[in-house]
């Protein structure tokens, strides 16, 4: 049989549902690659070997009572990116000031994927309080991209992306404040969808930005993708923010577009993402997908959105500011890391002393600015300010889909960069995120999905639908996929062995 590791999940579900691989197998093939290349991708901060054979059991159990899979994913590994509470599982959102808390209560979309009999591995690296572009803001160290072990994996769910790319689980949850599951996506050569913003529950995802971020699935093909996005999304009476509407037929569309045809469907180029940002061979991959779009029957349409161009500094306002207001929380008085306590000390000094102990830099950084931008005097200079550009990014993307059906863009203006490159000027790592965040702001859906090779380095094509449309930019995607043979059946990193 061919390495259970090579394969998507959907034809792991098929397998296991028809009683020719048991899900232990499978589980277990996955903790043996987890072994042997782990070691140098660094993806994952906590691997719960027990935990999942002991759910694989339970499925081929059902199974082989006559029980009907609960899911079509039944039995299929999936790894968790580790700002998702997990009941009795470490969650640390790569952070010290969480190091080795374990939730009492699992999120919403662990409680589901659990109930369809996903099996999980394990929790991913990404970067602290998901703040980064590179997932090495991780206070448990870099995760490292599996195409070139001294490239960064995209950021903040880096983790997830490279544990897709490495073969270390065939689908794997994010979360996207302002492109942490499409940026990772793209540079990793998987699949990355972040959801209409409340289209999934975000009860027990913790929160950085709360009116931006969103979790969703990660995966190596846009129906595996799909398959998981339909696990995990629906309403949740414990989410203020979940949307109470059924959730778009995105499976469906998936296998629509994989069929080919794309006639009738009008695609919009965004005119303001000029291609003078980006690398060539991203501007490269770019046009020749837009011109296969075309073969396939879909409309071309160049849109203007003039004010996405001031999407980055808006972005970074509101964004620093809700995490200023969220991690306010986390003080060394109610949970995690607690320093600086004498018999002398007042409280102030022992919060002061925990979270400077407990907080990384980028953390830092944005609490300081988030602080600021909220303070008396300048809250309607720059908070203020930053949501009526918000508003006005909106009303472009109102008036785009007047005129197309989705948007498309390249996911980032490069391909993955060196290790270290940007740490140092913390407005070119905000630069990978330039043509994700406008998306965020406005709430709609968004996906990467691969398009092409730029010196041997993954280039993701990010389509964007309207508001609780999910469905379309599952069907453009899974067109384009059928176009091209998928890089991570073709040129699948070797790892074994190697070392940084």
């Amino acid at each position: 049989m061919t390495d259970l590791t090579t394969m998507s999940a959907a034809e792991l579900g098929r397998l296991i549902a028809a009683g020719e691989v048991s899900a232990v197998e499978v589980t277990q093939a996955h903790l043996d690659r987890i072994a042997a290349v782990d070691s140098a991708v660094h993806a994952f901060l906590y691997v719960d070997a027990e935990g999942a054979l002991e759910q694989a059991r339970a499925v081929d159990a059902a199974r082989a009572a006559g029980q009907a899979p609960a899911s079509p994913l039944a039995g299929v590994p999936v790894a968790v990116k580790d700002v998702i509470v997990t009941k009795g599982i470490p969650t640390t959102c790569a952070s010290k000031i969480l190091e080795g808390w374990r939730p009492p209560y699992d999120a919403t979309i662990v409680e589901r994927m659990r109930a369809a009999g996903l099996v999980m591995l394990g929790k991913t690296n990404m970067d602290e309080f998901a703040m980064g572009s590179s997932t090495e803001y991780s206070a448990f160290g870099p995760t490292y991209n599996p195409w070139d072990l001294s490239r960064i994996p995209g950021g903040s769910g880096g983790g997830s992306a490279a544990a897709l790319a490495a073969r270390e689980a065939p689908l794997a949850i994010g979360t996207d404040t302002g492109g942490s599951i499409r940026q990772p996506a793209a540079v990793t050569g998987t699949v990355g969808a972040k959801p209409t913003y409340g289209g999934v529950s975000r009860y027990g995802l913790v929160a950085f930005s709360s009116s931006l971020d969103q979790a969703g699935p990660c995966a190596r093909t846009v129906l595996d993708a799909a398959l998981l996005h339909e696990v995990i999304a629906g309403y949740d009476e414990r989410d203020s923010t979940s949307i109470p509407q059924p959730v778009p037929p995105v499976v469906e569309a998936a296998r629509r577009g994989a069929e080919g045809d794309l006639s009738g469907v009008r695609i919009g180029l965004v005119r303001e993402f000029s291609p003078e940002g980006a690398e060539p061979g991203v501007v490269a991959a770019l046009q020749t997908s837009v011109e296969t779009l075309a073969k396939l029957g879909a409309e071309i349409v160049e849109v203007s959105c003039p004010h996405f161009s001031y999407a980055l500094p808006a972005y970074y306002l509101i964004a620093p500011s809700e995490c200023s207001s969220n991690l306010a929380r986390f003080d060394g008085v109610r949970y995690g890391l607690r320093v600086g306590e004498t018999p002398d000390s007042t409280l102030e000094e022992v919060m002061a002393a925990t979270r400077d102990a407990g907080f990384g830099p980028e953390v830092k950084r944005r609490i300081i600015l988030g602080t600021y931008a909220l303070s008396a005097g300048y809250y309607d200079q720059f908070y203020g300010q930053a949501q009526k550009v918000r508003t006005l990014i909106t009303r472009d993307f109102q008036a785009a889909f007047e005129q197309v059906d989705v948007l498309v863009s390249a996911t980032t203006p490069f391909v993955a960069f060196p290790l270290g490159s940007r740490t140092a000027d913390p407005y070119q790592m905000y630069l990978a995120d330039l043509y994700t965040i406008p998306a965020n702001l406005y709430g709609g859906p968004a996906i990467s999905v691969p398009c092409g090779l730029s010196d041997g380095l993954p280039v993701g094509l990010q389509v964007m639908a309207p508001t609780m449309a999910d469905d379309r930019m599952y069907r453009i995607a899974a067109a384009l996929e059928s176009t091209q043979e998928p890089l991570l059946s073709s040129q699948v990193p070797t790892l074994e062995g190697k070392t940084r």
